[in-house]
C-alpha cells in the first residue's frame, strides 16, 4: 500500500482516493479510511524526508522554509475533513427520509444495535461533544449520523459538530502519519505505529463514551 501510494503521491489521485474511502466508510464502517489518512501523510512526510537526507536540490527546493511541505499536509487534513463531513450527511440525509429502513438495517446488526445504544445514552447526557468522540470510536460516525438523521434532528444541531469531529480526526490522522514519517521515514514500521495510535484513540473513544455508564452501574 505505501508503495502505491507512494507513486501517487503529490497527484491529485491519492486525494480522489482518500475521500472516497472517508465519504463511504460511514455505510461500510470496516474500510480503512483512517489507515489510508495516515498511510498517505507518512508516505509524504517520509518521501520527502527521505530525499531531503541525500541533498537531492529539487527537495531542498520544493520544501524551503517547510512551507509547501506543510501545505500538503494542511491540504490531505483538509481533504479528509471535507470527505468526512460530506460522508455523515449524505448518510444523515438518507436516514431522514427513510429512519424506519435504517433503523431496522441498524437493527440487524448487534455491533450496530449496541453501539446505537451506548451512544445513544451518551448523547442524552453529554450533548455534541460525543459526536467528536464517537468519530474515533469503531463504527461511533456510522452511528451517529445515521441516528441524528432517524432522530430527525435539525442541520443546525448536528452539522457543526460533524464538522468538528470530522476536524479533529484528520489533523490527530494526519499529524500521526507526519510525525511518524518524519521520524522514520516511509516504511512500514512508521505507519504501523501511527496506526497504534490511531487504534488507541479509538479505544479512549470508546472508554470515555461507556465511562458514565460504568459509573452508573456502581
Amino acid at each position: 500500500m505505501l508503495e502505491d501510494l507512494g507513486s501517487l503521491s503529490g497527484t491529485p489521485w491519492v486525494y480522489v482516493i482518500v475521500s472516497l474511502s472517508i465519504v463511504l466508510d460511514v455505510f461500510v464502517p470496516i474500510l480503512p479510511s483512517g489507515v489510508l489518512v495516515v498511510a498517505a501523510a507518512t508516505t509524504a512526510a517520509g518521501t520527502t524526508t527521505a530525499a531531503d537526507a541525500v541533498g537531492s536540490v529539487t527537495a531542498r527546493t520544493s520544501v524551503h522554509g517547510g512551507t509547501p511541505h506543510l501545505a500538503a499536509m494542511f491540504s490531505l487534513v483538509l481533504c479528509a475533513a471535507t470527505a468526512s463531513v460530506l460522508g455523515d450527511m449524505v448518510a444523515y440525509r438518507l436516514a431522514w427520509r427513510g429512519g424506519d429502513r435504517f433503523d431496522r438495517a441498524i437493527g440487524r446488526s448487534r455491533r450496530l444495535s449496541a453501539a446505537q445504544e451506548r451512544l445513544g445514552a451518551a448523547l442524552t447526557r453529554g450533548g455534541g461533544g460525543i459526536v467528536v468522540l464517537a468519530r474515533f470510536a469503531p463504527a461511533g460516525r456510522s452511528v451517529v449520523s445515521l441516528g441524528a438523521g432517524v432522530a430527525h434532528r435539525t442541520v443546525r444541531e448536528f452539522l457543526p459538530w460533524s464538522a468538528l469531529a470530522g476536524l479533529t480526526w484528520a489533523a490527530y490522522s494526519v499529524s500521526l502519519g507526519y510525525f511518524g514519517g518524519q521520524w522514520l521515514g516511509a516504511s512500514w514500521a512508521s505507519t504501523a505505529l501511527s496506526v497504534v495510535a490511531l487504534l488507541a484513540a479509538g479505544s479512549a473513544a470508546v472508554y470515555l463514551i461507556r465511562r458514565p455508564e460504568r459509573r452508573a452501574a456502581h
